[in-house]
């Protein structure tokens, strides 16, 4: 089950989690919260470790404690700060679904959707007498295929109902006309986290290679597949799968936005992989005529092409069955869902058990459904104060760029004229949509679990198809209102601030200024920072990729950024497995001139006030303080392996002394020397 169709384009967040909790707490909330060891994630001086000095390693000092008193849950595989305001928020979102479950006739039309949807997803009894009967048509429709022409058909149903197979397709701002949304065709067909899985030879990943063809052996002989046959259909999709990822681009290289832009004709590229009909696939698809289109990768469209020609129709058959079946496995048996959680959770990323049912059907709900629950969601939790408080702060961090960006010694006039201009033309979102998505022509059968996420996703890709050719809606939203999490979105130059952040440890209106702008204040001027790291400045003030540096000015920011890249590349996790400098660049970026900027709005709001210490500390060490334990965290050996392989984003620990260590003003508050850890001899500083 694919959730929703990824809108081809750069979405800068500050940190991939998923849902988390604004508001008062529910007595079913408190419930939960009382399952965890941390249950209040507010700024909390007992945390600290004063043990530690925090010139030596500002990161034990501000979490050590924190990070002693909360071991990794074993239905967890990171355990931070703010996951105990996820757990609490599940804990919401259930009290809501399973209100919303009860077949009442009074029931909104929304209710019925997301509680029939969490009923069924909950309705383990029918789902297991079921068993794989709900994926015979689909079954029998790939192994009714005739030939390789039939292939593309196949693939458009496929794509309709969620399974990622061979290439992703969508739709999404043009780059160079952000303002008319174009078709997008892109690299995809995938089972393990990414390209470089397939192609590394350093024993770990032969290793996983070795897992992933006995998981899929396990999933077929589930289906019933003789073990020798089993087995020769997992090496096929090996096989089909090294191909796909040979030919596709890397994680770094896809960070530069000129090299996933190549706007071609249909013909071009038809051209591409002429073996592949793509008349059939667009048909089937339901997409409206145009004639051109971003082809993100060329080249892997023409890997597409030596793929069909070479690998047999029945090979296909099997590489399609698997995804499908990997794709729906949260809908299937348990037998499936607890085979599919031991090779992507246990395996790759070090989680000891599997979540309760209940926290997995919130997060399906969510993920398919997340403006319909978001609505129930924000009529509990969020009120309109909490968008003004944050557009306050969001305007004194949007103030202090435009002053860092006036005294930059770096940046020539002309440079900065161009910046400034971009900043003034950045919109924020707070909250939640102006207008709320419509599911009316959603159907959600109660006792159908596989048949609601199929029509969910069809749902969602015929609302992304829908878009080829029409003028971008500014308003949308990319996350559900629960998200703890935020985003820049370089083609519409806006901010994005889901409710579920606006909450301690990120907000908290108990604590003085000094602590909230050292967390949701740092986090607000780290979005506004992407739009100026080595991505979202190539966008101009409209959103569209142009360069508006002088060629002085852009070498000057690249030789300012490669101290990033320098920097964050020699830290280490997993025993010596090094971060991606370049990787991690954008984040870096945004967490070092986040923070700067916070700092700079709270010089401002403290201006001839007079600051006692609270607690003992400073208002500047308490805003040190306030960005060092958003950051907490406890992950395992395999998680921070993938991260240090995947993740944009640098894990807790560097975030926090990464950035400390490059600024002199935290030196000075917590009084450090000249040689200790965290006083680099050499600051990094783009903003």
């Amino acid at each position: 089950m694919k959730v929703g169709v990824n809108r081809v384009k750069i979405l800068v967040c500050v940190l991939i989690l998923t849902a988390s909790l604004l508001g008062q707490q529910t007595p079913a909330a408190k419930a939960a919260a009382g399952d965890s060891v941390d249950t209040a994630p507010h700024f909390d001086l007992n945390a600290l470790d004063r043990a530690a000095d925090p010139c030596v390693d500002f990161y034990q000092y501000a979490c050590g404690t924190w990070l002693a008193k909360n071991p990794i849950p074993p239905d967890q595989s990171r355990w931070g700060r703010f996951n105990a305001l996820q757990e609490r928020n599940r804990a919401i979102l259930r009290e809501i679904l399973e209100e919303s479950s009860r077949q009442d006739p009074k029931r909104s039309a929304v209710e019925q959707k997301i509680g029939d949807y969490y009923a069924s997803c909950m309705d383990t009894a029918t789902i297991e007498r079921k068993g794989t009967e709900p994926l015979k048509p689909d079954l029998d429709r790939i192994a009714g295929l005739r030939n390789k022409t039939e292939l593309a058909s196949e693939i458009a149903h496929l794509h309709n109902i969620g399974v990622n197979v061979l290439f992703s397709f969508g739709a999404g701002p043009d780059d160079k006309n952000s303002s008319q949304n174009i078709a997008q065709a892109d690299q995809g067909g995938l089972g393990l986290p990414d390209r470089d899985y397939y192609l590394k030879e350093d024993e770990k990943s032969v290793e996983i290679r070795r897992e992933y063809v006995s998981h899929i052996d396990k999933i077929f002989r589930l289906l019933g597949a003789p073990a020798d046959k089993a087995g020769a259909d997992a090496q096929a999709i090996m096989r089909i799968e090294t191909m796909l990822a040979k030919a596709a681009l890397d994680r770094i290289s896809r960070r530069d936005p000129h090299k996933v832009y190549h706007k071609l004709t249909r013909q071009e590229l038809a051209a591409l992989s002429p073996s592949f009909d793509w008349a059939l696939y667009l048909a089937g698809i339901g997409a409206r005529p145009f004639d051109s289109l971003n082809v993100m990768e060329p080249e892997f469209f023409r890997g597409v092409e030596s793929a069909i020609r070479q690998i047999s129709l029945a090979d296909w058959k099997t590489y399609m069955v698997w995804h499908l079946v990997h794709s729906e496995a949260p809908m299937l048996p348990a037998r499936f869902a607890e085979e599919h959680f031991d090779f992507y959770e246990r395996k790759l990323r070090g989680t000891r058990e599997m979540p309760p049912r209940w926290k997995r059907c919130v997060d399906y709900t969510d993920n398919q459904l997340g403006e319909a629950l978001g609505q129930k969601y924000v009529d509990r939790t969020f009120g309109i104060e909490g968008k003004q408080r944050t557009l306050e702060m969001v305007r004194r961090i949007e103030a202090a760029l435009g002053e860092d960006i006036r005294k930059l010694d770096w940046m020539t006039p002309e440079t900065k004229k161009q910046a400034l201009a971009k900043l003034h033309e950045v919109t924020n979102k707070i909250g939640f949509p102006d207008k709320w998505r419509d599911y009316t022509a959603l159907e959600i059968v109660r006792g159908d679990a596989l048949g609601n996420a199929q029509r969910a996703d069809r749902f969602e890709f015929k609302r992304q198809v829908a878009k080829i050719g029409t003028d971008v809606d500014p308003r949308e939203w990319q996350m559900s209102p629960p998200t703890v999490n935020a985003y820049y979105d370089p083609l519409m130059n806006n901010i994005n601030f889901p409710a579920g952040i606006l909450q301690p440890p990120f907000y908290d209106n108990k604590m003085d200024d000094a602590v909230n702008f050292g967390a949701i204040g740092a986090v607000i001027g780290h979005e506004l920072t992407h739009g100026f790291d080595d991505q979202g400045r190539q966008y101009d003030p409209k959103g569209n990729l142009r360069d508006w540096w002088t060629a002085a000015d852009a070498k000057a920011f690249e030789e300012r950024a490669q101290c990033f890249v320098d920097q964050y590349g020699a830290y280490t996790v997993a025993g010596g497995v090094h971060l991606k400098g370049k990787l991690t660049l954008g984040e870096n970026t945004a967490d070092n001139g986040g923070l700067r900027l916070a700092y700079m709005a709270l010089m401002d709001a403290l201006a001839g006030k007079s600051t006692p210490k609270i607690d003992g500390f400073s208002p500047e060490q308490r805003l040190f303080l306030g960005w060092g334990q958003i950051w907490c965290e406890n992950v395992t050996e395999q998680r921070a392996r993938m991260t240090a392989a995947l993740d944009p984003h640098s894990p807790g620990r560097y975030r926090v002394n990464g950035v400390v260590s490059n600024m002199a003003e935290f030196g000075k508050a917590f009084a450090c020397k000249e040689g200790q850890p965290m006083v680099r001899p050499k600051a990094c500083r783009v903003w």
